[in-house]
């Protein structure tokens, strides 16, 4: 009797552990059929026998109506799908906390410290979540990118992208794909689940010591790359602290992540202050640092930084969204070039400009520098004519660095600044004794010394009849005779020449040879004033704030309004003077009405500058008027005068426009200081003299 009753009380007991089992049931509900099967592995793997799970997949559909279940949601982005499938009332639901699949993590690794990734998920939202989760663990060396499918672009330079079993949502154009595996449930989650199921203290003190041992060997894994990269970084350091040119290496950002000993010497800027700072905050030369942001793959410029002549070489390293700029001194490197060269380098003939030092954005002057780089592939003699201050040398220079000759001699003279006897002398030189006051062993002219590059010959109209005889023959024979010489010099030069006079009206008047005009006029370019590009008055205003003051000033739109209407009669020149007066006496960061020079022009009174010219054609006038009062109602609304909602404003009135018309008659607008056009959420505004273009159209 005591036997069957032992036996029967164990067949009792083993029943009861079974039924025990058999409750011990948990229901993993996943977005994806791969995240289910990846957290369902996850979970035997950790529980075995001890519960009974089941998977689904929204993807694949829910089979039944859930009661009395113990369910796991894969995250919380599924619950709005899932609720209409479960009975809450019966029911416990335990959101799932997930992690990153440590199996896997090393091939983050292997990428490059600050290279650019996508990470790619099956949601913005949790493709943040487990950017965070990353970061979060230290893997924090490369920049990541979110990306989903409910995006719907992405930044075109980048060629790699990081998925966590998601691949096939991963931008085709996208070269390097990388999958790191699902992400599993985190210790949290887990010990919710030992909980529910109050399962033994043993078996939450072994997974505990399973996920810690991860969390060593991933900051193992850590300390290892970064002691590695440490190591590297120091002897990249000394590598490039021996070599004898200057380097630079900055961020897209415009980050300076490299600068070596030597340039610290050229520029005189140490390497502490630079490094971790802005391209903008450590070098104040414009033209410099344009170059340096240029997009162009690999590139090349000579600069002047504190008297010293630079060759600065640029290259992008694509894969490591890393710019690279290499300084050499063309004092060091010219005697690998003939002693001729080096010895006109030194002197400083050189074009310092190229176009990219023309600043511009209006269509004439883009036109202009399209013209005149072709003429620049020439070699044939090219006439500037423009006002005074318009850029004749700037484009002389610019077309020398354009042309086959660059990298021979340039230089300038200007015939209009120095006595006859002076300026023959300059042109074509003088042998030893040829005057009183000749130096001994004579002189070069400067058409000797630009030989196989080119000569500027600046105010070209104000030399006499007798130096353009003089002139002409040099340009027929390619030859010249020193003064007080005996022989002639072959020389092979180009003739740039520029005048701010009607040379036509010189010829008829008998003041200027005709066959020397022909001769200088094979080509020619046609600078416009700046009275033609009212449009570039602003960058070229902030261009000269910044060079002389950096960030600190800026222009009111009331005084760049005053600017865009005033003559300029000394065009560029004199819109620099303005301003440098300007920033010398305003004592604000903002330059006003009253910091404008009180001569000339400006003290005729503002009334008279503000006048808003309506010689316009009546058509024009109207589309103007509706397409002002559009706007204006749109600002007295606070709403974004965007081009579509003109457009829908506008077809009710009798003066539809098109998109391309809208944009057309703003840009007028704009130029007549009538809007002012922004980026971004601030849009379109209608300035004071808008409102009044309004009232004198109504007129």
């Amino acid at each position: 009797m005591n036997r069957l009753t032992i036996k029967n009380l164990k067949i009792l007991l083993i029943n009861q552990f079974m039924r025990c089992k058999l409750m011990r049931k948990l229901v993993v509900i996943a977005g994806t059929k791969e995240t289910e099967k990846a957290l369902l592995n996850q979970l035997n793997s950790i529980f075995g026998e001890l519960i009974q799970f089941e998977g689904y997949a929204i993807d694949e559909g829910l089979p039944h109506h859930f009661k009395n279940e113990l369910i796991l949601y894969s995250s919380s982005l599924i619950e709005e799908e899932v609720e209409k499938h479960i009975d809450f009332s019966t029911c416990t639901i335990i959101v799932a906390t997930r992690t990153v699949n440590y199996e896997f993590i090393d091939r983050i690794f292997e990428l490059s410290p600050g290279q650019k990734v996508l990470y790619v998920n099956d949601f913005t939202r949790t493709a943040d979540e487990a950017i965070a989760t990353l970061k979060g663990l230290g893997i924090n060396h490369v920049d990541y990118i979110p990306y989903s499918s409910e995006s719907i672009s992405f930044p075109p330079d980048i060629d790699v992208a990081v998925s966590p079993g998601e691949t096939h949502l991963i931008p085709e154009k996208v070269g390097k794909k990388i999958d790191i595996g699902v992400r599993l449930i985190d210790l949290n989650t887990i010990m919710k689940i030992i909980t529910h199921f109050r399962l033994s203290d043993e078996l939450s003190i072994d997974i505990t010591n399973r996920y810690t041992k991860k969390i060593i060997d991933l900051s193992q894994k850590l300390s290892q790359v970064h002691m590695q990269a440490r190591t590297l970084n120091k002897f990249l350091n000394r590598v490039v602290d021996g070599v004898n040119d200057g380097i630079l290496a900055f961020q897209e950002n415009g980050e300076i992540t490299v600068f070596n000993e030597v340039l610290e010497k050229m520029l005189g800027i140490s390497a502490s202050y630079a490094k971790g700072k802005k391209l903008s905050q450590v070098f104040r030369n414009i033209e410099l640092t344009r170059f340096l942001y240029s997009k162009e793959t690999e590139a090349q410029v000579l600069l002047t930084l504190r008297q010293r002549d630079l060759m600065v070489f640029r290259f992008r390293m694509n894969d490591e969204a890393v710019t690279v700029a290499t300084f050499k001194d063309l004092d060091e490197t010219l005697e690998m070039e003939k002693a001729r060269k080096q010895e006109l380098q030194k002197r400083g003939y050189i074009a310092k400009y190229s176009f990219s030092s023309i600043l511009g954005s209006s269509s004439i002057i883009q036109e202009t520098k399209k013209i005149a780089a072709k003429l620049a592939k020439s070699g044939l003699p090219i006439l500037i004519h423009g006002e005074t201050g318009t850029g004749k040398e700037l484009f002389s220079s610019a077309i020398h660095n354009e042309s086959s000759r660059k990298h021979d001699p340039f230089l300038a003279i200007n015939c209009g600044a120095l006595p006859d006897d002076l300026l023959e002398s300059e042109l074509f030189g003088y042998e030893e004794g040829a005057f009183t006051g000749a130096v001994k062993g004579g002189k070069k002219g400067v058409f000797e010394q630009a030989d196989g590059g080119t000569l500027f010959l600046d105010e070209i109209g104000d030399i006499n009849l007798k130096l353009q005889a003089r002139l002409l023959r040099v340009l027929e024979e390619m030859e010249v005779r020193r003064i007080g010489g005996t022989k002639n010099i072959s020389v092979d030069v180009r003739i740039i020449s520029a005048t701010n006079k009607n040379l036509t009206e010189l010829v008829e008047a008998g003041t200027f040879r005709e066959d020397l005009y022909h001769r200088l006029k094979v080509l020619n370019l046609n600078l416009p004033s700046l009275r033609e590009r009212k449009a570039d008055i602003k960058l070229l205003t902030d261009t000269f704030i910044l060079q002389e003051s950096g960030s600190h000033k800026k222009l009111s739109s009331e005084v760049l309004s005053i600017l865009e209407n005033e003559e300029w009669k000394g065009n560029i020149r004199e819109l620099k003077n303005t301003i440098m007066y300007m920033l010398a006496v305003s004592e604000e960061s903002t330059l006003t009405k009253n910091d404008l020079p009180k001569t000339g022009s400006f003290s005729e009174g503002a009334a008279s500058r503000e006048q808003i010219s309506l010689d316009i054609p009546p058509l024009r006038k109207k589309e103007y008027l509706a397409l002002l009062t559009a706007i204006k109602v749109l600002f007295a609304q606070n709403e974004n005068a965007s081009r579509q909602k003109l457009k829908e404003m506008l077809n009710e009135t009798r003066h539809p426009l098109s998109l391309q018309q809208i944009r057309t008659r703003m840009k007028e607008l704009q130029d007549m200081g009538c809007l002012e056009i922004h980026k971004g959420r601030k849009g379109t505004e209608i300035t004071e003299k808008g409102i009044e273009m309004i009232d004198r159209l109504k007129g």
